[in-house]
């Protein structure tokens, strides 16, 4: 790949931009200044990348995949409408690459998202004859009991819909709280499954989208990623 193309492809600006940049010797790739817009580069082989003497976080080649920890208050959209997008939780360049969310986190629920520009992926993720389990931290507005886990387990038939849809986990972790796996993803799925079965959701956070977690990453934070083999 042409310099130029891989400045481009580093969020960094259109090609006039990324060619001024080389010839006013602005760029730096690990740590040795590359004065020739047309040389070769291997992106793999990119470790450290700076920018004007400011380091930047190489983006992987061709293809992203980026575990947010979502905080509340974000809209998971690139026109957000009330809240900030989560998508200006990444630095400068990175926001403004072409990449979508894996699924929606409605703005008041926090945890695991997952951003990426690799259209293939996203659908294996979502589709639902891939069934890839999303677990759930329900605080419930009422103290429950077992009963609760049984209706969400045996299924509920959520409000303008004809589809009997069924947890595959539920589990109280106290009388407020519950843990609940689901493995498709409509609209306010969790939300309304809670309601179907006469409770009601005072906050949400999920903790676990297939085999991704958020345990040791900050809220608000990110990092990059690679997807294991067998969802490649």
């Amino acid at each position: 790949m042409q310099l130029i193309k891989y400045l481009q492809a580093q969020g960094l600006g259109s090609r006039k931009q990324c060619q001024a940049l080389v010839t006013d010797s602005a760029v730096q790739i690990n740590n040795t200044h590359c004065n020739d817009p047309h040389m070769e580069i291997n992106p793999q082989m990119v470790s450290s990348l700076h920018i004007d003497d400011v380091s930047l976080i190489p983006v992987p080649l061709p293809y992203f995949y980026i575990l947010l920890n979502k905080p509340a208050d974000y809209e998971t959209s690139h026109k957000p409408q009330f809240y900030p997008s989560v998508f200006s939780l990444l630095p400068e360049p990175l926001r403004h690459l072409d990449m979508q969310a894996v699924g929606r986190l409605d703005a008041d629920t926090t945890g695991v998202l997952i951003l990426t520009n690799d259209g293939q992926f996203n659908h294996r993720c979502t589709s639902p004859k891939h069934k890839l389990p999303k677990i759930y931290r329900v605080s419930l507005k009422h103290a429950a009991d077992e009963k609760l886990c049984t209706i969400l387990k045996n299924g509920v038939l959520l409000h303008d819909d004809n589809e009997i849809v069924t947890a595959q986990a539920a589990e109280l972790t106290d009388p407020y709280t519950l843990l609940l796996t689901i493995t498709s993803g409509k609209y306010h799925q969790v939300k309304r499954m809670v309601a179907a079965a006469g409770n009601r959701v005072s906050a949400l956070h999920r903790c676990a989208f297939g085999q991704w977690e958020t345990d040791h990453l900050p809220t608000g934070e990110w990092r990059f990623f690679q997807p294991e083999s067998d969802l490649k």
